[in-house]
């Protein structure tokens, strides 16, 4: 398993399939918004050093006011689809997220490449 800072790492020709993974949920919608951000700013930059990326902030963002399906849906939608990810790519603060945590998890015991982003 690679734990490197991704900056390191531009893809050219031999691209993969990377999952971003980080906190979502918040009971301050203004902290939730930001989290959402977050992770669309990482996956454009991701995307530009030749990733392809999956973020599941932007697939499923605020389809919880759109449905009565329970919450652990999309997390057990995520797992799947990273268990046909490349790698993780683990945004700061993912260690507070029970979310992040079982998808690290699940890459680990998968054997996925783990990137984090860089918080210095």
């Amino acid at each position: 398993m690679i734990k490197t800072d991704y900056k390191q790492f531009k893809i050219k020709g031999n691209n993969r399939v990377v999952y971003v993974c980080g906190p979502y949920r918040n009971s301050n919608e203004e902290l939730k918004r930001e989290n959402i951000l977050h992770a669309l700013r990482i996956s454009v930059r991701l995307w530009e050093l030749g990733w392809f990326c999956i973020t599941p902030h932007l697939n499923t963002a605020n389809f919880e006011f759109y449905t009565d399906l329970d919450e652990d849906v999309w997390l057990e939608g995520g797992l799947e689809i990273l268990s046909r990810c490349d790698c993780i790519f683990c945004l700061k603060g993912w260690e507070t997220s029970q979310g992040s945590m079982k998808e690290f998890e699940l890459a680990q015991k998968l054997e996925k490449d783990v990137y984090y982003e860089d918080t210095h």
